[in-house]
């Protein structure tokens, strides 16, 4: 499962964060859909908002009524402690020395880091052979939740405080701060070394809140990673599918402030009989985000506005990316998992848009809604105060949908966009706020900060051939958003074509010249005000058309977000927790079995086998991407070809899992998340467990490829051992 690439989105987007991968919107929701139905008669599934549980409120009396399991709190606080969450990503400890195992796919921002001249480590993978070899990968962390709190009153009543909706959910967002830095301080004040960070969370989208402190460790280093093309078997023709041969992982070791490996009592020791068929597992790990809870009507507005558009942008980008790479060769370091972010996130898009148009998917969702309703309507208390939440939130869709493309065109500094245009609007930002008195302008604008701020201001890899074919893609965005009659975008493409009005802007700005945009900082603001430079010029004469486009839409989404804490305090009204919250980049615990699923006329096995990986080389003839390293294609006799590989269980997952821990009841870890399958996508919205399945790295497969293929014996014999074996 692939960390989606989230900063392509709009943040007004309230499900686009951290997803699964997805496919064809015909293949993602084939399985799905039923031929022939009556909407009206559709039910809601029991799990269709998934099973996702908090370590706040675990659901042990539903894992003993479903496995006779019955998790006491040692159980539960030794699998929190064992748990870590990487940026986008999640981990685990996996001996009392520090060893944590996550993704090949997580560890590829250390690959870069540490990659040294003359090495290629992405592509030939890393063993550090001693301890002393471990590489610390400067400004990577790992994340270990060590505190939680209910703070529902406090959050709640800050919500409620403010005379508008803007005001209230500003209100609401202060106090989450507040309590953030006040427990801050605390830890600080008792011990000046600590390193806790703490975050608000919200969950039922508004009905509970905890305060969750997290131990952050700084010191990661990289032990171990396989070649990319084993770890990422079959590439994107392969990638989201079942069944799989990826030996996705990676090992990492936390040192502590001493310089020595960090020991801890809390870790997932070895299973020594891994995952079978029918055994109930349990996957601990940060799953992204979700939007299972929010009403039909923002559903309708994601499935006919926001998906259709981010498809058709990420489309564009990776041709863009794909193309540049193909005629710049020596750029593909650094372009390459900047491209698999692109394709990961519009598979996902994709996957996610087809279950958003699958009718009877659809029809599951208004069941799930008329249910709710049904619950209000026969309790005055509840009528009384949120019987107008869907009608306030179709209206707030609908005016939404109005200004929709607009409110794209005006926001010029996307992360999609053409850094000529963030370079531009910046810059009049900068002009605006020095113009004012200082009191008055941003705090990393006032004396001080203010040198530190400069010398931020320009990206650092502006590549005029790339962002010429950015600028291109954002220029036909913007007119077929706001149409040929634009006076402002009329003046800057003055009747050129939209390659050409690229090709010319890209030659007449001095935005890519750091050396006079330097310049340009230092002098009066007037000076920026009244550039001549046509991407100033535009931002400048777009501006207060643009200010009033954001302003209405900053309106709507905070009427929308204020909507989403009534319908959110009422969902744990009615359900409580006996239905998990969406997912927020959090610690979960989702239970399920491991089994196969009908899938393409014939049955998906559960598990595979190396024997398959090498059937897959000889079918496709050797070739990329199914080629392998040299290590790999003549492997050893003592090498068990029969070992499972890859595994599939019904666990509910979604993008942020990638690198959690798959474990037993005995919380020995039998497998490694990495991926689901291509039924599962529209898993953004709706979990069904017939056909949702959650794929991982078997246990068995990485201590068989450590030990045979790799010589790597130091690490098999601490895997199993639990420890650093002298």
């Amino acid at each position: 499962m692939k960390t989606i690439v989230a900063q392509f989105v709009s943040a007004s987007m309230t499900a686009a964060l951290l997803l699964l991968g997805g496919c064809s919107s015909y293949q993602a929701t084939r399985a799905n859909s039923q031929l022939y139905f009556n909407p009206d008669t559709v039910a809601a599934g029991s799990f269709d908002n998934g099973k996702m549980w908090t370590f706040d409120f675990p659901p042990v009396h539903y894992f003993r009524d479903e496995y006779k399991f019955s998790p006491d709190s040692s159980w539960l606080a030794g699998t929190r402690l064992a748990a870590l969450r990487l940026p986008g990503c999640s981990a685990s400890f996996i001996s009392q020395d520090g060893l944590v195992l996550t993704n090949h796919h997580c560890a590829r921002y250390a690959l870069d880091k540490v990659n040294r001249p003359g090495e290629d480590l992405p592509d030939s993978g890393f063993y550090a052979t001693t301890l002393q070899d471990e590489r610390k990968v400067e400004g990577m962390y790992a994340d270990q939740l060590v505190f939680m709190k209910d703070v529902t009153g406090e959050v709640q009543q800050a919500f409620q405080t403010g005379a508008t909706d803007e005001q209230r959910i500003a209100d609401g967002h202060a106090e989450m701060r507040r309590l953030e830095g006040e427990y801050r301080a605390k830890f600080k004040e008792s011990d000046p070394a600590d390193s806790m960070i703490f975050q608000v969370v919200t969950f039922y989208n508004g009905g509970r809140y905890s305060l969750y402190g997290y131990h952050r460790y700084t010191d990661v280093r990289l032990v171990f990673a396989p070649q990319m093309i084993v770890a990422y078997f079959g590439g994107d023709y392969d990638n989201f599918t079942y069944p799989r041969y990826d030996l996705d992982f990676a090992l990492f070791r936390i040192y502590g402030s001493d310089g020595k490996p960090l020991h801890t009592d809390n870790y997932f020791s070895w299973s020594p009989d891994g995952a079978k068929q029918g055994d109930p597992v349990f996957v601990i790990g940060n799953p992204g985000r979700t939007g299972r809870l929010i009403s039909v009507a923002q559903l309708k507005f994601n499935r006919d506005y926001t998906y259709p558009y981010v498809v058709d942008l990420l489309k564009e980008l990776e041709g863009i990316y794909s193309d540049y790479i193909v005629h710049n060769p020596g750029m593909k370091a650094k372009y390459q998992t900047r491209l698999f972010g692109i394709s990961n996130s519009l598979k996902a898009y994709t996957g996610i848009l087809g279950g958003l148009r699958d009718p009877y998917l659809m029809a599951r969702k208004e069941a799930f809604e008329r249910n709710l309703r049904a619950e209000v309507e026969k309790n005055p208390a509840l009528e009384e105060e949120y019987a107008n939440v869907w009608d306030d939130l179709e209206n707030v869709e609908q005016q939404k949908a109005g200004i929709y493309y607009k409110h794209l065109a005006a926001n010029l500094t996307a992360y999609s966009s053409s850094a000529y245009f963030r370079i531009a609007s910046k810059l009049i930002d900068y002009a605006t706020a020095m113009s004012l008195p200082e009191e008055t302008r941003p705090e990393d604008m006032r004396e001080g900060k203010l040198a530190t701020y400069k010398s931020k201001f320009l990206p650092s890899d502006l590549d005029p051939q790339l962002e010429k074919k950015l600028l291109a893609l954002q220029l036909k965005n913007i007119q077929s958003f706001l149409g040929t009659d634009n006076e402002a975008l009329n003046t800057l493409l003055n009747g050129r074509t939209l390659k050409d009005a690229a090709e010319f802007i890209v030659s007449a700005t001095f935005l890519g010249d750091s050396a006079k945009v330097v310049a340009m900082l230092d002098d009066s603001p007037s000076v920026i005000l009244n550039s001549k430079d046509p991407l100033i010029r535009y931002a400048l004469e777009s501006r207060r058309e643009f200010m009033e486009i954001q302003k209405q839409y900053a309106r709507l989404t905070a009427e929308e977000a204020s909507d989403n804490l009534s319908l959110g305090r009422l969902l744990y009204e009615v359900y409580g927790t006996s239905i998990p919250p969406d997912a927020t980049f959090t610690l979960r615990i989702a239970d399920g079995t491991v089994e196969g699923y009908p899938y393409n006329g014939t049955i998906a096995p559960v598990n595979t086998t190396f024997y398959g990986l090498y059937n897959r080389y000889y079918s496709f003839g050797k070739n990329y991407p199914w080629s392998l390293p040299s290590v790999w294609q003549n492997p050893p006799a003592d090498f068990n070809l029969t070992t499972p590989l890859d595994f599939v269980m019904t666990s509910d997952i979604i993008g942020g899992n990638s690198g959690s821990a798959v474990i037993n009841e005995k919380r020995q870890l039998v497998g490694l998340i990495f991926d689901g399958n291509i039924e599962s996508l529209p898993g953004n919205f709706i979990y069904v467990p017939s056909v949702n399945r959650a794929v991982a790295v078997h246990s068995d497969a990485i201590p068989e490829a450590l030990k045979y293929i790799y010589h790597a014996d130091r690490l098999v014999n601490e895997i199993t051992a639990g420890r650093i074996e002298q």
